[in-house]
Formats: structure tokens, sequence, C-alpha cells
């Protein structure tokens, strides 16, 4: 959708620095999406402007009265996000410091007893949260298996496995190995309709960028900003008012419903500001409501499509060009389903070793990230008995004829 307005991929790639050219090995293929996005040149600005302000928020001056604006207009912009219609939203570190403290608030405020449960498609962030969790507070963990084939869990897997005394769960959004995204509201029902008071936590930090967010049916949310074209430092969750009402670390005497401990970066909220501007509009390009979620959900609507059309053309190929799943000695990890994928395409070689294709594609000119069978992406590459695969991930700013830069440099490589 994005590429067929005239004018308006351009337009998009515009907005973003080093869209094509790396400053340090000049021009490339940015396809290591997954590993952090491409920042907004506005984010970058910002960044700068509130790097240099030395007032203190709470103060009788008009500096400390604007990083009190920022901090307002960045918890509202956050919330339009969320689609949250109450609850709490907050920064914190990182997005696993987020979803860290989400599980174990879940998991010590919620009622004695009872089991815990995730699946093994999840990210070491809430996997790892989860077994500490429940062995602090004597639970049994539960992980429900994901499929290998398909690279996905489903609602089906969750069921079997569900009983009434389920304490607190945990959903992956989208696998940032696989790609494959996780029917999250179904879940969260099947959840809820066995387990009606347990404690939902949702990682959405792979799913952010590719899709609007949508908080209805969880109770925790996690995101990580500079995977969403922002930057690194600071993470921004959001918890329901139930999960809120829990007991957590918090000043003595402090407001109840504070999630964040000591004085945040206000350009933690202000680059974030900057990250909804931006998918406003975008989603602006493709309706004229004036409500503002509309529009971000219109902006996740047309990102998705645009991407599906790229994964598409990568994994099926375009005209005469072949794609990955025609290429020989190519594995796809969850097979080669486009519908359910999101920006993520994870690949071995039968004869050329993963490091050497991420070493051969970069003298091409495409920048992509090996991924090991370790404590990060063991869950997924274990089962199959595969040590290491290459994970090649777009985003919306990418183009097609990216695609086919990548294909042709594929080409080269599996051919020695």
């Amino acid at each position: 959708m994005i590429a067929q307005r005239q004018g308006l991929l351009e337009a998009v790639r515009g907005r973003f620095a080093h869209v094509d050219v790396c400053p340090f090995e000049g021009p490339r293929v940015f396809f290591e999406n997954a590993g952090g996005a491409l920042r907004l040149k506005s984010v970058i600005e910002t960044s700068a402007d509130y790097a240099g302000y030395a007032d203190n928020q709470g103060r009788d001056n008009p500096a400390s009265k604007a990083l009190m604006a920022a901090i307002d207009q960045g918890r509202a912009d956050m919330r339009v996000f969320f689609n949250a219609q109450g609850g709490q939203v907050f920064v914190g570190e990182s997005g696993t410091e987020v979803l860290f403290r989400l599980v174990r608030t879940a998991s010590l405020g919620a009622k004695a007893g009872g089991v815990m449960i995730g699946s093994t498609l999840e990210h070491p962030a809430s996997a790892s949260a989860m077994t500490r969790w429940a062995e602090v507070t004597g639970r049994p963990l539960i992980r429900v298996a994901h499929d290998d084939a398909t690279g996905t869990v489903g609602v089906a897997a969750y069921q079997a496995a569900l009983t009434p005394d389920v304490r607190v769960a945990t959903i992956v959004h989208t696998s940032p190995v696989t790609g494959m995204t996780v029917d999250v509201p179904a879940i969260a029902a099947a959840i809820r309709a066995v387990a009606p008071e347990c404690l939902i936590i949702v990682d959405g930090i792979q799913h952010a960028s590719h899709g609007a967010v949508d908080v209805t049916g969880a109770d925790g949310y996690a995101v990580s900003p500079y995977k969403v074209f922002s930057r690194h430092g600071y993470g921004i969750g959001w918890a329901s008012d139930r999960l809120t009402a829990c007991a957590k670390e918090q000043i003595v005497g402090g407001p109840a419903q504070a999630w964040e401990l000591g004085t945040r970066d206000a350009g933690s909220y202000a680059t974030f500001s900057d990250v909804v501007a931006y998918l406003d509009w975008l989603g602006a390009q493709f309706t004229d409501s004036p409500d503002r979620r509309t529009r971000l959900e219109a902006a996740g609507k047309a990102v998705a499509r645009h991407e599906h059309d790229l994964i598409d053309a990568m994994i099926n190929g375009v005209g005469e060009v072949r794609g990955l799943a025609a290429m020989p000695g190519v594995v796809l990890i969850g097979g080669a389903s486009v519908d359910g994928r999101e920006g993520v395409v994870s690949l071995y070689h039968k004869t050329v070793a993963s490091a050497d294709l991420v070493s051969r594609l970069a003298d091409n000119g495409v920048r992509v990230h090996i991924r090991k069978n370790d404590h990060y992406c063991g869950n997924i590459l274990g089962p199959l008995g595969v040590e290491d695969c290459i994970r090649v991930s777009v985003c919306h700013y990418n183009s097609q004829a990216e695609v086919l830069a990548f294909l042709a440099a594929m080409e080269v490589t599996i051919a020695g």
C-alpha cells in the first residue's frame, strides 16, 4: 500500500536517518531491523535537545514546566499508541526490564498458589522473568510447546494446558526469530474463559513496529522503543488497573499508581511522542478520520500490507527472479508461509555457514544478522537441531528494489 502511493515511500524514507547509507561503511541495504529499527530524524533532533536541558522536573520555572508538559504529552501519546482505555503507562530501563517488572508484580500480586504459564516461543526476556518468579513464588511453570513447522503457537496448544488455577500467563506477540505472529486476543480470551483472574503479560517488542498495538484483553504490555524508530536507553510499558493495584516497588508515601522509580528522562517521553506523531502522519495518508487512534490503526494496516508484499517477494520471488523458497540449499525457519509473518525471515543454508552468509552478504552491500543456538535463540533453533541461522528483517521503509538486491546477493553468495 505504501509503495503504491505516488511518492509516499520516498517521503517515508526521507524521515529516517541512514536509510540506505551506513555512516561507517557506506551504501548498504538495511535488513537488520529486528535488531533495532532505523531512527526517525525527528527522534535524533529531539534527543539532542533534551540531552542539553539541565533543569529538573517539578520546579517552579518555565524550563521545568516545559519538561513536565513533554512528559504529560508523552504519556497521552503512549495511551493512544497502546489503545489504553485505563491503566498506567510508564517508562523503564528497557523493554526487557519492563517485562521483568510486569511479570514480577503479577507474580507477587496474584493469589498464592496455582501455576504460571508461557510458551516455548517466547524471547528469554519474558521466559527468564517467568522462570525466576515461578521459582521465587513456588509455582510450577508450564511451557506450552510451539510448533516447529509453523514457527508459532496456537490457541489450542494453550487451551490444552489451561486450568482454573493459572495465576500469571505470558504471550509473545511475534517471535523475533521465526517472525511468526501469535493470536494474542484469542489466547487471552481462552485464558480468561478458564482462569478469569489470571494476570496476562504480553511481549510486544517484536510486533510493535509492524502493525497497530492494542492492549485490550491484557494486563501488561511491553515495547522497546529502539525497535519502533526511537532510540536506545528506555522501554515503555502499560499496566492495567488491577495489575497496578498489586504491591510493587514504590517510594513510601508516593502515588499508589506510580510505576516509575526516580526521575525519568523527559527525552524518553518526547522521543516516543515523535514516533506517535510519525505514525499519525503515515496513517493520515490512508484515512481522513479526525480520530488519532483511527489514523494509527490505518498506519498499522498500511505497514503490515507493505511488509507482507516485501516478505512475499523475498520468499517467492518477483517475475523471473526466484525467491528464497526456490534457492537450492536454503532452509526457511518456520516454513515458507508469508501470511502471519511480521518483518522477519530466518534461514540457513545446508552447505554455506551462516557466519559466511552474513559476511558475504555484507560484501555485497546487504546488512543481516546471525542468530545462534544460545540463550537467546536456543528455544527455536535447538529443537530443530540447527546451530545457527541468519535473520533477514525488513521494515516498512524498505523497498522492493532492496529485496531484489538482497536476492541477487544471495544468489552470488550461495553460488560460492
